[in-house]
C-alpha cells in the first residue's frame, strides 16, 4: 500500500459503482482517466472492451462468489484481508485490514473503515492514492430489493438492483444495503476530502444520492 501512496497526486479518478445507471454512462470518455471498479464489475467486461484500473472489494459473499475472477485477473485488486481464504496472494493484489474505528482513513497503509458500502472503500483508497478530484458514476443510491437494512438475503432468478441481472441472482447471498449509515460515510469522505482541498462529485446518471456535488462525467473530464 506504501507503494500506492500519492502515487496519482494531482489526477482525477472516476469511481464506478454497480447501481443500473452504469450503463448509461459513456464509458469511452474514461480512456485515459484512473478508474476504481467495484466487486462484480467484470461483469461488464463480457459487454464491453472496457476494463478498470483496478478493483476493489470487501464484503465476504462477492469475494467467495467472484473467487475465480479475481484468482485469474492482472488487474490491480484491493481485497479485505479475509479474501486471503479463497483468493491466492499474487502481486497484483492488496489486501486491505478492516478496522471497527469508524473513520475515514487517509494513509490505507494500516487500516481501512468498509462504511457500510464498498464505495466509501474506494473514496479512502482514491485520498490514499492522492487523486484530487473524484466522481462516482453508476451510484444509484436505491435498490429494487427493499428489507431491514445488512440483512443477508437470498437473490431470486434476476438482479434488478445491479447493473447485470445475474449480479445476485439464483440463490446467490447478499446484504441488503444500509442507504442511511452509507450516506453518512459519504458525507464524511467529502468532508475530508474537501477539508484537504479536494473534492467528490456525483456524475451519476439519475440516482437518488444527493449529499455529493453534481456534475456530468462530460464536464468532469473536461474540467
Amino acid at each position: 500500500m506504501k507503494n500506492w501512496q500519492n502515487k496519482y497526486a494531482d489526477h482525477k479518478a472516476v469511481i464506478l459503482c454497480n447501481g443500473p445507471s452504469l450503463l448509461k454512462s459513456d464509458l469511452s470518455l474514461l480512456d485515459n482517466v484512473f478508474t476504481f471498479g467495484l466487486n462484480k464489475i467484470n461483469l461488464l467486461f463480457a459487454k464491453s472492451s472496457f476494463r478498470t484500473s483496478c478493483i476493489v472489494a470487501v464484503n465476504r459473499f462477492v469475494i467467495e462468489q467472484n473467487a475465480d475472477f479475481y484468482n485469474q485477473t492482472d488487474i490491480p485488486l484491493f481485497l479485505d484481508s479475509n479474501a486471503i481464504k479463497c483468493v491466492k496472494p499474487r502481486s497484483n493484489i492488496s489486501f486491505l485490514h478492516s478496522s471497527p474505528q469508524p473513520k475515514f482513513a487517509m494513509d490505507c497503509s494500516m487500516s481501512i473503515f468498509q462504511g457500510y458500502t464498498v464505495t466509501f472503500v474506494a473514496m479512502q483508497l482514491a485520498f490514499h492514492m492522492g487523486f484530487t478530484k473524484v466522481a462516482l458514476i453508476g451510484c444509484d443510491h436505491n435498490f429494487a430489493v427493499k428489507g431491514p437494512a445488512n440483512m443477508t438475503v437470498v437473490a431470486g432468478n434476476k438482479d434488478d438492483s445491479h447493473f447485470d441481472p445475474n449480479y445476485f441472482a439464483g440463490g446467490m447471498k447478499w446484504q441488503l444495503p444500509d442507504l442511511l449509515r452509507s450516506e453518512v460515510f459519504y458525507a464524511l469522505a467529502r468532508d475530508v476530502f474537501e477539508a484537504h482541498g479536494r473534492m467528490i462529485f456525483n456524475a451519476t446518471e439519475g440516482g437518488n444520492l444527493n449529499i455529493l456535488p453534481r456534475i456530468s462525467l462530460q464536464e468532469f473530464i473536461n474540467s
